[in-house]
């Protein structure tokens, strides 16, 4: 017998599917309930509008993104390294998801000049995320005093990769150029330092 996954996580699903490929603003919420498989008294019960679908989207998508980033920084073996696992990890995170233009944090927050509450919390806490982990491995690489500096142009070299994904360039070689170019970014840094 074939096993059905819930209601809630089929939506989850068809907006990842859906919504993080052709935009939340073209995507129909009549679209996204056709490919769950479900009543729009389904979507309302779980989620309570489309905005709140698409914000436990982007926590769960959150969730997830952050396990692997985790997984290859505990793979690293230097600190260095640690600082660059963002770039590797971006490209596992590509291959183990559903298929996303770029980012589906920069696509909704685009598609979003006034977000919710709720909404905009979510969108936040990606960046939060990004910044307060890239500085938390950047200080044992370059010193606190430094890491301000360094995270800003790392998330920088990162959001362009993430740029150059929505440009069409092919994941490997995106995540590579943002690697070789943060690489790059540290050893300036470093050498700031001496």
């Amino acid at each position: 017998m074939e096993v059905h996954p819930r209601a809630r996580e089929r939506l989850l699903d068809a907006t990842e599917d859906l919504a993080f490929t052709q935009g939340v603003a073209a995507t129909p919420v009549d679209e996204i309930l056709r490919s769950a498989g479900v009543a729009p008294a389904t979507l309302y019960a779980h989620f309570g509008n489309k905005e709140g679908l698409i914000t436990q989207a982007l926590e769960r998508r959150l969730m997830r993104w952050d396990e692997v980033w985790q997984s290859a920084i505990d793979e690293a073996s230097t600190p260095r390294e640690r600082l660059l696992a963002v770039f590797p990890a971006l490209g596992r995170y590509r291959m183990s998801v559903p298929a996303a233009r770029w980012c589906a944090f920069l696509g909704v927050a685009a598609e979003s000049p006034h977000p919710g509450p709720q909404l905009q919390k979510t969108l936040a806490s990606d960046t939060q995320l990004l910044t307060a982990r890239l500085k938390e491995l950047a200080v044992p690489v370059v010193a606190a005093d430094h890491a301000d500096a360094l995270v800003a142009q790392l998330v920088l070299v990162y959001t362009g990769v993430l740029g150059m994904l929505l440009r069409g360039m092919d994941t490997e070689r995106a995540v590579g150029l943002g690697l070789h170019i943060a690489g790059a970014v540290i050893e300036a840094a470093e050498g700031s330092r001496r």
